[in-house]
């Protein structure tokens, strides 16, 4: 009698059977029953409270019609104007340097200016002019502190400076010159020289 066991082969394993679809809930579509971390992971999308919150950026818009103004441009540098600055501000320092020794002796530049003018007389009192002489020097020195700083801050912002050295200097030597001139006009021999010598 032959084994019978030996010729048969074993019965495959059995499966479970996969669960029977409740008939009184629909086919899900789409992970409709998916949890929220599966339905994530399928999208490759951060969770909410993982984003960083964006706040809105306010841009105010142009009014209608008119087109929005165009970025300031740089300012470049103004090599030439720099170079004429400066040395109107040397020049300028040089005249005030020069003039303080001819403004302290008053007798001696009022000479000399007679004598420019075509005027011969001679001041009354010399020792007098002395205190003009003094405020004049100090006028030029203030004035031309004053225009350097006002220049070198223009060239900081790259604005257009030759102008204000060249105004300063006129300015302050106007003013440096009047002074210089009141006692000259204060003394009656001089100014009667001066009217006759505008006379003819």
């Amino acid at each position: 009698m032959s084994d019978t066991s030996a010729d048969t082969e074993p019965d495959p394993p059995v499966r479970p059977a996969a669960p029977r679809a409740d008939s009184s809930r629909p086919r899900p579509q789409f992970g409709e029953y998916a949890t929220p971390e599966e339905q994530r992971a399928r999208i490759q999308e951060p969770a909410p409270w993982q984003q960083e919150p964006v706040a809105p950026v306010m841009t105010d818009a142009p009014a209608p019609g008119i087109p929005a103004s165009p970025a300031p441009a740089e300012r470049r540098p103004r090599p030439v104007d720099r170079i004429v600055t400066f040395a109107l501000l040397a020049y300028g320092l040089v005249n005030v340097v020069s003039s303080v020794p001819a403004f302290l002796d008053y007798g001696a530049y009022a000479e000399t200016l007679l004598s420019m003018l075509g005027v011969d007389v001679q001041i009354t009192d010399p020792a007098a002019g002395r205190a003009w002489g003094v405020a004049a020097v100090i006028v030029l020195a203030v004035g031309w502190c004053a225009t350097a700083v006002v220049s070198w801050w223009s060239v900081r912002r790259g604005r257009l400076t030759w102008w204000i050295p060249l105004v300063g200097g006129i300015l302050f030597t106007f003013v440096s010159g009047t002074l210089m001139a009141v006692p000259l006009m204060n003394d009656p021999a001089v100014w009667q020289a001066l009217v006759e010598s505008a006379g003819g």
